[in-house]
């Protein structure tokens, strides 16, 4: 984010922890940048966004798999506020799997389910406390995420296991499965349906994030060690795979060239 955005993060109540990882609101404070970088995520997120001109919509954009780089980006949004939902979460709230939303932005009031519909309509002219509140009386009313209770507690404590947090590497997958009594296919196919993203990719797109969270504070070769990559070369090409370039590249501000915005593209 440049500092041209103000960000601001909101604790998550108790009570939506089943189903909400994160709450965040963005505002544009000042001129917004000529382009800027949409970074690879694994969330599913529900978005409340606000036009210059007072229009509101919420959508729901699915993990991204690769950096996109937009000229004129989000030009028109003054503000907006991001839900990042849980692991599991996305089948029984929006009525898809998470698979179905790699890569894409749906209008909220196009998903199938009746809660869906209805929190499309409710949320889209909340601010970010408004959406908070609206959302701790209605989600903790509605069936367990994912229904089995036991299928997502596998898939929250692999998910744990395969992030990269500061002291904490991820783990193998083969490790992951074998401490969860798994196979790698029944973890594959958790994934699948309740991340969108094979646990491998989701460990290599978080592990990422956690460089870009990181980087340029220290050696890199010891960054590299400390996120769990063989070594730097490992995460060098690791990094320009989902980024697009390298990492010294990245951070000095030699981009891919931008192209015009379709991170909200309905497709």
């Amino acid at each position: 984010m440049t500092n041209a955005l103000a960000e601001r993060t909101a604790t998550v109540p108790t009570a939506l922890r089943p189903w909400i990882t994160g709450i965040e609101s963005v505002a544009a404070r000042d001129a917004l940048p000529a382009s800027f970088t949409h970074v690879p995520d694994t969330a599913t997120k529900l978005v409340v966004r606000v036009e210059e001109g007072g229009r509101r919509d919420a959508v729901v954009v699915g993990p991204r798999t690769r950096a996109s780089y937009y000229a004129d980006a989000d030009r028109r949004v003054a503000s907006c506020v991001q839900v990042s939902l849980g692991p599991g979460t996305a089948r029984p709230l929006l009525g898809t799997p998470a698979a179905d939303l790699v890569g894409r932005v749906v209008p909220l009031s196009a998903l199938p389910t009746a809660t869906a519909r209805q929190l499309a309509s409710d949320i889209v002219d909340l601010e970010t406390e408004e959406v908070i509140a609206h959302l701790a009386e209605l989600l903790p009313g509605l069936p367990a995420p994912a229904g089995d209770r036991s299928r997502t507690r596998v898939l929250r404590a692999a998910v744990a296991a395969l992030s990269t947090r500061s002291g904490h590497a991820p783990a193998q997958v083969q490790d992951v499965a074998r401490e969860l009594a798994v196979s790698e296919r029944q973890l594959r196919n958790l994934f699948t349906e309740g991340v969108g993203l094979s646990p491998k990719h989701y460990a290599r797109i978080d592990r990422v994030r956690h460089v870009l969270t990181q980087a340029p504070r220290g050696d890199w070769a010891e960054l590299a060690a400390a996120t769990g990559y063989y070594d730097q070369s490992h995460m060098t090409a690791d990094f320009r795979t989902l980024m697009g370039v390298p990492p010294r590249s990245y951070f000095t501000g030699r981009l891919p060239s931008a192209r015009p915005c379709q991170a909200f593209r309905q497709v």
